[in-house]
């Protein structure tokens, strides 16, 4: 392991993909976001997906220099076309565009086209809610994960995040696959060749496997099992089906490095606290203190911490997975 700051890994990342055929723009956009996954200690949409991001630059499956447009349909409504490029974009322009329709609105509706991999969801509405805006996230994924009772992955794990402002705090955020973990796990045991936890998911026989190679090849398990899948289901039809995007069984891998674009989905509902109520985020705030009271912790607490060290301390990252993004920014 190696520690380095999180500003030199951010250039590092940056320079990387930018040797990638992406425009400097995106690649700092993308940097950022993985940076942000890996202080947060969401390793599974950090460093490690470096290499596949850059592969599928170098390949065009990835618009490296695409530059997200958006149009408005409807007075809620912000419609964002990635151009088959990274989604980090085209969430840059969602945060700029979208609040401002929120507070005119009381509620907005934006979604993403034509996308790709979006990360940790949790930052995208994270982002919102410090705007003073509760959001909701919604994504589809490629297909990883079976419908309940079946066989064939026609689901992704399709995550949902969540983010309300609490007065005189950060701002709450839920953020969770709808699988039983998030297949960036299995990823990362991949990569270091390591076992995966029975009951991650099946292989392609739809029996249990403890191997990434298998689990990979096969499908996730849905967390609360049929209610899980029904979840995904939802996202589905929201996040593909109203944008227009494939769905996961029509989306190619986030993964491999050639091949058609995923052009997978998001969709995200932002509403303004004050439009029905006064003082929500005070009582928003009252109840999160009452959660606390009673010896539990807020879902997501635990970034803020993970923040503070990283900026105090620098950031311990995985040895071959730095080695590999510096091979790639010609730092080798």
């Amino acid at each position: 392991m190696t520690v380095i700051t999180p500003a030199d890994l951010e250039d590092i990342i940056t320079s990387a993909l930018i040797h990638s055929r992406t425009s400097e723009g995106n690649a700092r956009s993308v940097a950022r976001a993985l940076v942000l996954a890996e202080i947060d200690g969401k390793k599974g949409h950090g460093l490690s997906r470096v290499p596949s991001y850059a592969g599928q630059a170098k390949s065009g499956k990835v618009d490296g220099t695409a530059t997200p447009r958006g149009s408005r349909p409807r007075s809620g409504v912000l419609a964002i076309d990635a151009g088959l490029g990274f989604a980090y974009p085209a969430f840059d322009l969602m945060r700029e565009q979208a609040p401002q329709i929120a507070r005119e609105a009381g509620i907005a509706m934006a979604g993403i086209c034509r996308s790709h991999h979006y990360g940790v969801a949790g930052h995208h509405v994270e982002a919102m809610a410090e705007e003073g805006l509760i959001a909701l996230l919604l994504g589809n994924t490629p297909a990883a994960m079976a419908p309940w009772g079946g066989k064939t992955p026609l689901f992704g794990t399709n995550p949902i995040a969540f983010a309300a402002p609490l007065a005189g705090r950060p701002p709450l955020v839920i953020d969770l696959a709808t699988s039983r973990v998030a297949r960036g796990n299995i990823l990362t045991a991949q990569q270091k060749k390591a076992p995966i936890p029975e009951g991650w998911a099946l292989d392609a026989e739809g029996r249990p496997t403890t191997s990434a190679d298998a689990a990979l090849k096969g499908s996730m398990v849905p967390m609360a099992e049929a209610k899980g899948a029904a979840l995904a289901l939802m996202i589905e039809i929201l996040a593909a089906g109203v944008t227009g995007a494939n769905f996961g069984f029509e989306a190619t891998s986030f993964f491999e490095t050639e091949g058609k674009a995923p052009n997978t989905g998001q969709i995200m509902i932002l509403i303004d606290p004050g439009v029905m109520a006064e003082g929500v985020p005070e009582r928003l705030g009252q109840l999160a203190r009452c959660i606390e009271d009673d010896g539990a912790r807020l879902p997501g607490g635990n970034r803020l911490a993970r923040r503070k060290a990283a900026e105090a301390d620098g950031l311990t990252v995985d040895d071959a997975a730095l080695d590999a993004a510096r091979n790639l920014a010609g730092q080798g």
